[in-house]
């Protein structure tokens, strides 16, 4: 551990002191990876429900026990023993939230997707190039040893011959398929800083606590799994340059005033290969998703669980993989932090898995098929 480069840390004494905004459950889930780490301390919390922020400090309890905690986030990006900041709201609040925490030079572990809407990115961009402190986007494969491996010893020496087309598929979202009754608004909900940007409607339950079924606040599948998917095919075909995209889907067997579909399908056409996604919140069974990558030499299913290697000539080859991909995208941030780094994930690369999504999406309600040109 290099003292030196603790020492640059503003507000360092031994650790690096985080903020967390957004407690709920991909926040407890990424922080899952943050405790992990003896070079990070959880210094202030910040949530619109206290309900919700009492959940997640019973839950890291051994952790938190310090820690402030917040209505307003604003508040932990005064505090000078806070050096990053984990901003996991639902993704309508992204953007705003990480042009104040990047403004306040708090380095920033910004949660998929990068922008809610296209048009936002710009806001982003400047933001970051302003801004002393880094930017890690959290699309954890990037950080997971088995799919760099995979890059560079499968894709980077062609063992795949021509890729023609990569499958990606995932399926199965219990907590999004729940019956939800309306309730009556609890007290310590803030529902005008959930809403942020977005349309000033009255509360509902629903919205809060499902919210990735609205298009105000979330894209749905399009953005929660094809970000992901995308963002791995991209990056090992070394091409991330979608040129036209088609998407299709709806409300297959939710019903209600969602607006986001359960389920969906889209094809994005790159230069010399077709990305295929398929996607249900429903009970399909696929028990490992993953990209399944099919070439002119053989196929690569690849997942975060490990890969299947089927050269067309010779024995199949599996590999299992073990590794914390939280604990490794966290880890690989604070290396960013304390040993200057590079970040796996920075804002390029999110911006440029936002871009299929992007195109996927204007599909998707337009109606039409959605050039890169024509991205809106």
């Amino acid at each position: 551990m290099d003292a030196r480069a603790y020492a640059a840390i503003p507000g360092a004494n031994d650790r690096v002191g985080l903020g967390v905004i957004g407690l709920g459950r991909r926040g407890t889930i990424v922080c899952g990876g943050f405790v992990q780490d003896p070079r990070v301390q959880i210094r202030a919390l910040a949530d619109i429900y206290d309900k919700q922020a009492a959940d997640f400090q019973a839950r890291f309890k051994e952790h938190v026990a310090q820690a402030e905690v917040s209505v307003e986030y604003q508040k932990m990006l005064e505090r000078k023993d806070v050096d990053a900041v984990l901003v996991t709201t639902p993704d309508h609040l992204h953007v705003e939230i990480a042009k104040d925490t990047l403004g306040a030079n708090k380095h920033t572990y910004l949660e998929k997707p990068t922008v809610h809407r296209w048009s936002e990115r710009g806001t982003l961009v400047k933001a970051a190039e302003a801004s002393k402190a880094i930017l890690q986007c959290g699309t954890q494969q990037r950080s997971g040893a088995h799919y760099q491996r995979v890059k560079q010893e499968i894709f980077d020496t062609g063992k795949l011959g021509q890729v023609i087309f990569a499958r990606a598929v995932w399926s199965n979202f219990p907590w999004q398929r729940r019956v939800i009754p309306n309730e009556p608004q609890p007290a310590g909900l803030r529902w005008d800083l959930f809403l942020g940007p977005a349309p000033k409607v009255p509360y509902e339950f629903s919205r809060y606590s499902s919210w990735r079924s609205y298009h105000d606040y979330g894209n749905g599948l399009l953005a929660d799994i094809l970000t992901h998917w995308a963002d791995v095919a991209q990056w090992m075909l070394s091409d991330d340059k979608p040129e036209t995209a088609a998407a299709l889907g709806g409300d297959f067997q939710l019903k209600g005033d969602l607006t986001n579909p359960d389920t969906v399908s889209a094809v994005v056409r790159y230069k010399n290969w077709n990305l295929n996604f398929e996607s249900s919140v429903l009970s399909i069974r696929n028990p490992r998703p993953s990209v399944y990558f099919e070439g002119t030499e053989g196929t690569l299913d690849l997942s975060r669980e490990g890969y299947t290697l089927t050269p067309n000539n010779g024995a199949a080859t599996q590999f299992d993989a073990t590794q914390d991909l939280e604990r490794a995208h966290t880890g690989n941030f604070i290396d960013a932090i304390v040993n200057g780094s590079k970040v796996n994930a920075p804002l390029a690369a999110g911006l440029a898995a936002s871009v299929p999504v992007m195109m996927a999406l204007q599909s998707y309600w337009s109606r039409k098929l959605c050039t890169a040109a024509e991205l809106v």
